[in-house]
């Protein structure tokens, strides 16, 4: 629930943090309120369109604000089927090239 990602947010900027299960950017363990722009955590991801969204959406959604990898009724670790769906959606989220910057910096 917490090193791996649930949902990507966009944010104002276009820029998404990818959060856990916790509704935290992914790695952090916390029960405090994260401000994301406090932190190094929002990326671009180059190539999230709703026909991205859709395929990483857990119900096919193609809103590209907030995409949502799972939910209760799929969580990765109830079975070996739901993992399997969690992996091809990251194995999809690997492939997009991220930035931090919209001019192409990291």
């Amino acid at each position: 629930s917490v090193f791996m990602p649930y949902c990507l947010r966009k944010q104002e900027d276009g820029r998404y943090v990818i959060l856990n299960r916790e509704y935290k950017p992914v790695g952090f363990f916390t029960n405090e309120y994260v401000k994301y722009e406090e932190h190094p955590v929002a990326v671009h991801l180059e190539g999230i369109s709703p026909a991205t969204a859709a395929k990483l959406s857990w119900n096919g959604s193609k809103d590209t604000n907030s995409i949502f990898l799972y939910n209760d009724g799929c969580i990765p670790t109830d079975g070996a089927e739901n993992m399997k769906k969690y992996i091809a959606k990251l194995q999809i989220l690997a492939i997009l090239k991220i930035t931090r910057n919209r001019d192409g910096k990291i």
